[in-house]
């Protein structure tokens, strides 16, 4: 008898334990992964009182451009099976959402709607409009925010020196080049190319410009966040050759020289790198102190949780033992 009674003296502080520790386990588990939903359409503001009405809205009036845009990557830049797949494969990591929604709020970890969509780029919904028009900036600085390998790639060609921006080739809308082929993109500039004995032979071969100044070497495993190269300096190189003519150019022992042909990549401002290396540090420094954070205030609030419901547990199991105690000595 003595020994039941001594094993339910334990019994209170055992629940209290148990209890604790699965508050505190879900408050360090909830601040590592917090759910994202986006809130409803046309009601989501963000910092400062901002409202985004969302595409549909924009439909209204712009029926075209809507139309056109809803089948592009960046209309599914969310739903796309392949981000799904990929984002889950990195833990859902929210630095994605940065871009592959609208309006994403890392504040609080939130965004107002799923995709690339009009005011992704054109900013938020302006009271007023159409009478207010709506803020853009029609340059690489917008596409650089997102398409960051693209851009660097672009610095590093001639197009980058000649100020030929982004929108001078790819329409923003519907995602596609300003030309029915690339190659009538191409000669809408370089007029006089096809006369050259190399650029003659190969159109006649039926390539178009792309094939050779945008060549990328073939994948040959996923790559990490899905960064590959995408072929913007618009130099031709010996690799590009190699993917044709692997029985005529010999690479193990000599240096391929295609005279004329290969473009030197202009020199790249070295300071300006090391600025952007120290800006994107900074960034990964803050977001891993904003996570420390949310670890920390959630394993506050879940022994705070713990000690609360921990102790009622116990105290409603001691008055259960004390009521067992006393039904058996009275029996």
């Amino acid at each position: 008898m003595e020994h039941r009674s001594s094993n339910r003296l334990y019994l209170p502080w055992l629940v209290f334990a148990l209890v604790f520790g699965v508050c505190l386990a879900l408050g360090a588990a909830f601040s590592k992964a917090q759910t994202v939903t986006a809130a409803p359409v046309g009601a989501f503001q963000a910092q400062g009182g901002i409202t985004y009405a969302g595409p549909e809205a924009c439909k209204a009036c712009h029926a075209e451009l809507y139309e056109t845009w809803q089948t592009t990557r960046h209309a599914q830049a969310f739903s796309s099976p392949i981000f799904q797949r990929d984002w889950q494969e990195e833990g859902a990591d929210f630095t994605c959402l940065e871009c592959h929604t609208t309006g994403y709020n890392l504040a609080n970890n939130t965004y107002a709607h799923e995709g690339v969509t009009c005011e992704s780029c054109h900013g938020p919904f302006q009271p007023g409009h159409p009478q207010t028009l709506m803020p853009l900036t029609p340059n690489a600085d917008l596409c650089s925010t997102c398409h960051k390998t693209t851009t660097d790639e672009w610095r590093a060609s001639p197009h980058y020196k000649a100020n030929i921006q982004c929108q001078a080739c790819h329409n923003p809308h519907s995602q596609t080049p300003r030309a029915a082929t690339v190659t009538e993109l191409c000669t809408n500039c370089h007029k006089d190319m096809e006369e050259t004995f190399a650029h003659g032979t190969h159109a006649e071969a039926g390539l178009e410009c792309s094939n050779c100044h945008m060549y990328t070497a073939p994948r040959t495993e996923d790559p990490i966040m899905g960064l590959v190269p995408t072929g913007h300096t618009f130099t031709v190189g010996s690799e590009t050759c190699i993917g044709c003519h692997q029985d005529t150019v010999h690479t193990r022992d000599t240096i391929v020289r295609l005279t004329g042909q290969v473009q030197g990549v202009p020199e790249v401002d070295i300071e300006t790198l090391k600025q952007q290396i120290s800006e994107q540090q900074m960034a990964i420094q803050e977001l891993q102190a904003q996570n420390s954070v949310r670890l920390y205030t959630g394993l506050a609030q879940g022994a705070i949780v713990g000690l609360i419901t921990g102790g009622a547990a116990a105290w409603v199991v001691s008055r259960r033992i004390k009521v067992v105690e006393e039904v058996e000595e009275e029996g």
